[in-house]
This record gives structure tokens, C-alpha cells and sequence, in this order.
């Protein structure tokens, strides 16, 4: 029987919930795979919170040195979050010969190379399932089972906050800040919820999804990031009567033009798949030259889904030899010959507000048509009739970002009887 000793960073809600699978099923690991894993050590400075799930007096360590220095302990999870003091941890753990199994996306995204380099040096291994998507095993798939593929592209929802809020404010009809107070007091939001609403964890996820898909290097700070906060709910509604859902997405494409990467709301027809991801569940829909289109999909945070992505880290650690590394040159910044495309092109829906006189539609138009951007759709909102200004939606066909960009400053700056309210792009 092979023993397998384990420390955990940190005890809240993910690396409790890990504590609680390691310890509830350690008959069926040594059943179903052979191995005991026996958590070992836990560092938490809350003592009260490691006793009170349960573990031993004389298991709670005072520091990361005596979990380094601890011959037991061969692997060690990581589930601190943020940057500091997590970093100085894993590099110590690192440096001792120990393994690590981290879930902490902002820390690997921002200073995986450095962790990396780390675990080449001293032979040890380095595991991150648990960064992304919750427990839907999407790395391990994207590693061991798809790549036999060329990814050419892949879209997610892999923020569980700004899912719920979406989701919330489309079902209801209530404004983002009333749905946050909301997400707040439940607990799906925190009390700063900055990194979530606008976009920051999803660029961080999609910093580390895509340079395993397109086997390179993609820093976050070459993400395209918008956040939700600016969603209105009158915009959500007009989305709903042209079959649309608003959603929070990352994505990834790789073509021959360059890498286009970027984090930002979004209208997705109602029929796609994503469409009916709800509420905190997380889904990436990836496509491969081979396999076609797949789509992964569970939740995606919590302590329990969370902690199954970490033990499942752990067993495929016990249980091979031989550690693997990035397949690409896992550096702080992109290769020089990786090009990035930033004047992406996307259909996307316009909301004016526009005086309700004869000519005004012809003249937002005529702007558009100079900067080449040809119409799909329009509604006009004068049921009521008589309104000094009405709200006037056109959906376009895909065009670049920059001639959006260009027609909405000149219609704002040309037009007094209209103003730009809102642009959503449209999947």
C-alpha cells in the first residue's frame, strides 16, 4: 500500500471542503486506486476552524517550515488565494521537493512560470485543475483527452458571480445593484466584488484555458476585459424579445490572422448552448478541428466541487511517476512571434435614445454606413406614441470593434437628437 501524505494551506470554505473528501473517503482511494492518503498537516491560523472539522491538535502547523521540513508530507494543497502570502508558500513547498496542488487562479495565472520553474528545478510536480471552472475537469481534458486536437477557439462562462447576477436580473427584471445587494447578502458575491464584476477572474481563467489550448503564452494583461456592471436591465428585456440571453463570456480564438482573446458581456442567441447556463453554473464550449464542438459544463466554484478538482489533482499526482510540465515556452510575458488580435470582429446591438421625430433613424444609419457598419435588425420603442424621446435598437452585422468604436464617438459628438445608451456585443 503507497502512502501519500498531505498538507493543506488554508482551511476556509475550499480547502475545508477538501479536507472533507480526503478524510471521508479514504477507504475507497485505497480501495479504488491503492494508495492512503492521510492528511498529514494543515496550516491555518484559526485553530478553532481546523479543530472544530475535526483535525488533530498536533497536526496544525505554526508556519509553511514545518510543513516543508516535514518528511510526511509529499504533497501540499494550496487554497489560500491571492497572491501573498500563498506565493512564498508554494515556492517553499516547491523548493522543499514537495508537490502542489493549488486552486488559486489569480496566483497561477500571474506567477505560474515562476511556480513552474520551481518544480522543474526540484523535480516536484505542479497542479492547477481546481483554477478553473469549479470541479468540471477542463484542464485535465484540455491535457489528456483533446490534445489530439487543434483548438481552434473556446467560450465560457466561467464566472459563477456575474453568471448569477446575469441570471437573476434577466429573470426578474431588477437593476445590477439590486440583484448584487442580493448576491451579497447570499453569499455569491463578496463584499468587494470587484475581481468578479468586472472581469478580472475570468481574464485569469482565460489567461490560463488559452495558452493550453493554443499551446503558448497568454497573459492576462493581453485580455480584452469588460465588465458587467454597466448592464442594464431595460437592455436585458429588449435582448429577451430578440431571442438573446446576456451573458458574462471569456473567449479564445486562434486563426491565422493571430490570438484573439477577451472577457466581456455578451448577447447569446437563445438556441445556443450556453444560453441555458444559470444561475453559479460555469460551462466551456471549446472547438476542435477534429472533435468538433464540445461543451463542459457543472459548477463552477463551492467547497465541495472545488475540493473534487484538488483530490483529484492529488490522486493523479500519487498515482504517476513522471511530472509534467507546459508543452510552451511558460514565460512572464507572450512570445515576441505571438500576435494579438485586438480589432475583433462581432455583430452587436446599439440602444439610442432618440428624439421621435421623421429623420432621425436615417441619420444614425447614414453614420454607420460610413464607418461600414450595415444593419440587421431595428426596433423602435414608441408604442406608447407621443414620447419626446424613445429608445431605437439596431442589431448589426459582424463588423470590427473599432468601427464601432468610431460611429458611436461621432454619433454622441455629430447627433443632438441622440445619444449612444448602451453596446453589447452579440455571439
Amino acid at each position: 500500500m503507497k502512502k501519500i501524505g498531505i498538507a493543506i494551506l488554508g482551511l476556509g470554505v475550499v480547502g475545508g471542503g477538501t479536507y472533507k473528501i480526503l478524510t471521508e473517503h479514504r477507504q475507497k482511494y485505497i480501495g479504488d486506486h491503492g494508495i492512503d492518503i492521510i492528511v498529514e498537516s494543515v496550516l491555518e491560523v484559526q485553530r478553532e476552524r481546523a479543530l472544530a472539522l475535526g483535525v488533530e491538535e498536533g497536526r496544525i502547523a505554526s508556519n509553511i517550515s514545518e510543513i516543508c521540513s516535514n518528511p510526511e508530507v509529499d504533497i501540499v494543497i494550496e487554497t489560500i488565494g491571492g497572491v501573498e502570502p500563498a506565493k512564498s508558500y508554494v515556492l517553499a513547498a516547491l523548493n522543499a521537493g514537495k508537490s502542489v496542488v493549488t486552486s488559486n487562479k489569480e496566483l497561477y495565472c500571474k506567477y505560474g512560470h515562476e511556480l513552474e520553474k520551481a518544480a522543474k528545478h526540484n523535480h516536484a510536480g505542479l497542479f492547477y485543475e481546481a483554477t478553473c471552472v469549479g470541479g468540471v475537469p477542463i484542464i485535465r481534458s484540455l491535457l489528456d483527452n483533446l490534445q489530439g486536437n487543434k483548438i481552434t477557439s473556446l467560450i465560457g462562462i466561467i464566472n459563477g458571480t456575474t453568471n448569477y447576477i446575469l441570471t437573476k436580473m434577466s429573470d426578474g427584471g431588477k437593476s445590477y445593484g439590486e440583484v448584487l445587494k442580493e448576491a451579497q447578502s447570499l453569499g455569491y458575491a463578496e463584499a468587494d466584488p470587484t475581481a468578479d464584476v468586472e472581469g478580472y477572474d475570468a481574464a485569469y481563467k482565460l489567461s490560463i484555458l488559452s495558452s493550453i489550448c493554443f499551446n503558448k503564452k497568454i497573459p492576462y494583461t493581453n485580455i480584452y476585459r469588460e465588465g458587467i456592471t454597466n448592464i442594464a436591465a431595460v437592455d436585458i428585456a429588449y435582448g429577451k424579445k430578440l431571442g438573446y440571453v446576456i451573458k458574462l463570456l471569456a473567449i479564445g480564438k486562434e486563426s491565422k490572422k493571430g490570438v484573439e482573446v477577451r472577457v466581456h458581456p455578451a448577447f447569446v442567441r437563445a438556441s445556443h448552448p450556453l444560453a441555458s447556463v444559470n444561475d453559479s453554473y460555469n460551462a466551456v464550449y471549446i472547438t476542435g478541428d477534429s472533435v468538433g464542438d464540445v461543451m463542459f459544463y457543472g459548477r463552477g466554484a463551492g467547497a465541495l466541487p472545488t475540493g473534487s478538482a484538488i483530490v483529484g489533482d492529488v490522486i493523479y499526482c500519487a498515482t504517476h511517476t513522471q511530472h509534467r510540465y507546459s508543452t510552451f515556452n511558460n514565460t512572464a510575458t507572450a512570445s515576441p512571434d505571438t500576435k494579438f488580435v485586438t480589432n475583433f470582429e462581432s455583430a452587436y446591438y446599439l440602444r439610442f435614445l432618440a428624439a421621435d421625430k421623421a429623420g432621425e433613424l436615417s441619420k444614425i444609419t447614414s453614420v454607420l454606413g460610413k464607418y461600414g457598419i450595415s444593419v440587421a435588425k431595428v426596433v423602435q420603442d414608441n408604442e406608447d406614441g407621443g414620447k419626446e424621446d424613445v429608445n431605437l435598437i439596431l442589431v448589426t452585422h459582424p463588423t470590427r470593434e473599432s468601427n464601432v468604436k468610431k460611429a458611436v464617438a461621432s454619433i454622441n459628438k455629430d447627433l443632438a437628437d441622440t445619444n449612444v445608451e448602451a453596446v453589447i456585443r452579440v455571439i
